[in-house]
């Protein structure tokens, strides 16, 4: 105790003004700010110098660049599909969902197997032996893809029925711990003799791989393509002016997948294959740009999957109960839905997704094991936060940059120091932007 004056100006005994808790505890929030700040601030500084970095890089050698970029927009839509599934589940759960890159896994196994053991991805030539080759191989990796998808939605439910569901009223770091518990039993259960051993293994594509540059791609498909997405632009912006006029079929049919399809497909892919099939010369040197049918199978696949889904969640009635799902469970159990049906659903398109990711990540990478799914899926997590989890937009543009910024990390940084970089990215969002991009700020409670 400290002696002070009272108002009369006795010498009474009592505490300082303003050196209790109070004072204490802003004290402690002041440091806590000013340590927030010079954080951010060093972040800032090291992200000004990747820009700078990056800069040189473009400016020296613009077609090496470029060629990284299309690089980086390959795995950014692989990681896409495995982001959506975490959104999804977080979403309506509350759960970060990290077996999720295990199921990533098995979809790599499962089209390996249905490849090398089963020879699927050539049915169509035990049915016609006569089929046009283009035709074999389109249905044969649409039915790799199909297979993949659906063992692994089966095996997201199984692991939501019986590893999530019985903890799901229980506190939520019962079922953190409890996924962390089932990605390690699968990712040790895969490496038993039985199941799919540990060692690497080389994953044969159900395709051949064919490379494209400048002068193999026909003009007349670029054209397409482009004249494809200047529709859709023309179309949606047409829709938003009317659907601000108060047209509300306007409106529900900006939600339509052919127009989604059409601007995603259209603009990606027209500036891609520009960039490829175009001889692009500046200052006397030729950008010798090329792109490969992996990529163009990868982006096509990603974007026809995601639009299918925003479709389902805006268009359907599980959609629809999905959403009512995420916003209030109890409400949507008295309104007749069934929450824990919605849920597997929920577990089934996100499983499914990851199952084709791994499909494409596999035929991308040619190799799987069982250790594939870990940082891959740790990636798409840190994306999906990125974009601002729970938002399937989010996710998606989220992936991209993830993809962007470990691969240009790679290339004109560190390759050792590539994955560093990519989790550093999570932790620069968290403190400048903690919501993510397409993210809601938390309601002020009063």
């Amino acid at each position: 105790m400290e002696r002070t004056l009272d108002s009369e100006g006795s010498g009474r005994v009592g505490p300082r003004l303003g050196s209790g808790p109070a004072n204490g505890a802003a004290l402690h929030r002041r440091d806590g700010n000013v340590l927030n700040r010079i954080s951010q601030g060093i972040f800032i500084l090291l992200g000004l110098l990747v820009l700078y970095v990056l800069g040189r890089a473009l400016f020296a050698n613009p077609s090496v660049f470029i060629q990284q970029v299309l690089n980086g927009l390959q795995l950014g839509f692989i990681y896409a599909l495995i982001a959506l599934g975490y959104t999804m589940i977080y979403g309506i759960v509350k759960l970060i969902n990290f077996a999720h890159g295990d199921v990533f896994m098995i979809g790599s196994f499962t089209s390996f197997y249905t490849i090398a053991t089963l020879n699927l991805h050539r049915w169509v030539t035990w049915v016609l032996p006569s089929a046009p080759e283009g035709l074999t191989i389109v249905l044969g990796t649409v039915t790799v893809i199909l297979a993949a998808m659906v063992v692994s939605a089966t095996v997201a439910v199984v692991i939501e029925r019986f590893a999530y569901r019985p903890l799901r009223n229980k506190p939520r770091i019962a079922a953190l711990i409890t996924a962390v518990g089932v990605s390690f039993f699968l990712e040790y259960y895969g490496a038993l003799p039985f199941a799919y051993t540990n060692n690497y293994i080389t994953y044969p594509r159900p395709f051949e791989v064919e490379v494209y540059s400048a002068g193999m791609i026909s003009p007349a498909v670029i054209v397409a393509i482009w004249v494809i997405f200047a529709v859709s632009v023309l179309a949606y912006a047409l829709l938003a002016w009317r659907g601000r006029k108060g047209a509300l079929q306007a409106k529900a049919w900006l939600r339509h997948p052919l127009l989604l399809f059409g601007l995603q497909f259209g603009g990606f892919l027209a500036v891609v294959l520009t960039l490829a099939g175009v001889r692009i010369e500046t200052a006397g040197r030729v950008w010798d740009l090329s792109v490969s049918n992996v990529t163009l199978v990868i982006m096509v696949a990603s974007i026809l999957l995601q639009v299918v889904l925003q479709y389902v969640v805006s268009s359907t009635r599980l959609g629809m109960a999905m959403r009512a799902a995420a916003y209030d469970k109890p409400a949507a159990r008295l309104m007749g839905i069934n929450v824990d049906g919605v849920i597997a659903a929920t577990f089934a398109l996100g499983g499914g997704l990851a199952g084709a990711a791994g499909v494409l990540y596999a035929t991308a990478y040619k190799q799987v094991h069982h250790l594939m799914g870990i940082i891959p899926g740790l990636k798409a997590f840190v994306a999906a936060v990125v974009g601002g989890i729970g938002s399937i937009p989010g996710a998606f543009v989220g992936s991209l940059i993830m993809g962007q910024t470990e691969v240009l990390a790679a290339g004109f940084i560190s390759t050792p120091m590539r994955d560093a970089i990519a989790f550093s990215l999570l932790i620069v969002v968290l403190l400048v932007w903690p919501q993510g991009i397409f993210g809601e700020p938390p309601a002020e409670k009063v």
